[in-house]
């Protein structure tokens, strides 16, 4: 396809790198590229083009795409594998040098920038630096050179809440001036939320991933289950599906579609998020958006981005996981009222004015 015309005075040219983009295998990171890309493509006061693997590419993007041949995978060696193709590729310089500025929503620099041309690297969280225990030797140098010491040198870094951006700077050292926040938002449905009667479950969409904090989930259900002995639990989100290992009252129902998840959002009688770690947290917005009663953990961002549409406990105590969801199960028509207003402020439109608002200011510094 044809490259973004520059003819717009004032409109900055953005080449948006999507090389190590993994179609579902990437988790909120894909779900923050991908409906940035949608939102930034159909607005005027920006320029996108897309350097996009070829094999993932469906024909019917909105953006000008410059495809190319490699394929990204999740581990640290797809991901090695994926840098060595890419990361002096000579068409994918050529089409930065062609560009007011080059962004990698995906933190990993490749093709690798090139002087002339400033890039903007995207940061969700540094997890791998607060809590290096849950990650390989290998998966932290990975990080340490593809996402910590790029920051340094980006024009600017663009992350996904104030927790982030303050634990950004502390282990980073990178100026606060230059980290930027650019809240998530969620898709919203035409149909309504439901504010009325729900059903005796309790919803945990998450992959099992060890800050995901499932056990002591599990843990606290079951010290529930004494008062409140109906109440299930359902898990969704992981490939894994059904394990034989989990009590018969939890259903883990693998990954789902996106409206299975939404109709598990309007039946649940609420959404519970013990994550241990979390630089944003979408799931409770989504929830919330669709009058689902919230209880989430005081960890990350957590408290931040649910405000006051939240009950919250301790994550590392299944006694006070079991009293944060008693509680908002107690106060689950009061929750459901505030859920979708407070939702209704986080909106992918938002989120890409945030990102355009960087990409203006670091082009015009050129």
């Amino acid at each position: 396809m044809p490259e973004a015309s520059s003819t717009r005075t004032g409109v900055p040219n953005v080449l948006i790198s999507m090389l190590t983009y993994v179609p579902g295998g990437m988790g909120g990171s894909e779900t923050y590229a991908v409906n940035l890309l949608k939102e930034l493509s159909g607005m005027k006061d920006v320029n996108v083009s897309t350097l996009f693997p070829r094999p993932y590419d469906d024909g019917r993007s909105l953006e000008p795409r410059t495809l190319v041949p490699t394929v990204a995978g999740r581990s640290t060696a797809h991901r090695l594998g994926t840098l060595a193709r890419t990361l002096t590729s000579r068409l994918g310089r050529r089409k930065i040098r062609a560009a007011d500025l080059v962004h990698y929503p995906f933190s990993v620099p490749t093709p690798l920038p090139v002087a002339a041309t400033p890039f903007v690297q995207t940061i969700l969280d540094v997890q791998h630096l607060d809590m290096p225990h849950l990650f390989s030797p290998a998966e932290r140098v990975f990080r340490r050179f593809t996402y910590d010491l790029p920051a340094k040198r980006a024009s600017a870094v663009i992350t996904i809440s104030e927790f982030s951006k303050a634990r950004i700077v502390a282990t980073l050292g990178v100026d606060p001036e230059k980290v930027h926040v650019a809240y998530l938002g969620y898709q919203p449905l035409a149909a309504p939320p439901n504010l009325g009667a729900r059903e005796d479950f309790l919803l945990y969409p998450a992959r099992l991933w060890a800050h995901k904090n499932h056990s002591r989930l599990i843990e606290g259900v079951a010290l529930l289950r004494n008062e409140r002995p109906a109440l299930r639990l359902v898990l969704t989100g992981d490939p894994g599906g059904h394990s034989d290992e989990l009590p018969e009252w939890v259903d883990n129902r693998g990954l789902v579609s996106r409206d299975e998840l939404n109709d598990l959002y309007r039946r649940a009688a609420c959404l519970v998020f013990p994550s241990l770690y979390e630089g944003f947290g979408l799931p409770p917005i989504e929830a919330m958006s669709l009058g689902c009663p919230t209880a989430v953990a005081t960890s990350g961002a957590l408290p931040e981005v649910c405000g006051s549409a939240s009950e919250y406990f301790d994550p590392t105590s299944p006694a006070d996981i079991a009293r944060g969801i008693a509680k908002a199960l107690d106060g689950s028509s009061r929750l459901s009222a505030l859920g979708p207003e407070h939702a209704a402020s986080f909106t992918w439109k938002r989120c890409a004015e945030a990102h355009v608002a960087v990409y203006g200011s670091v082009a015009r510094s050129r």
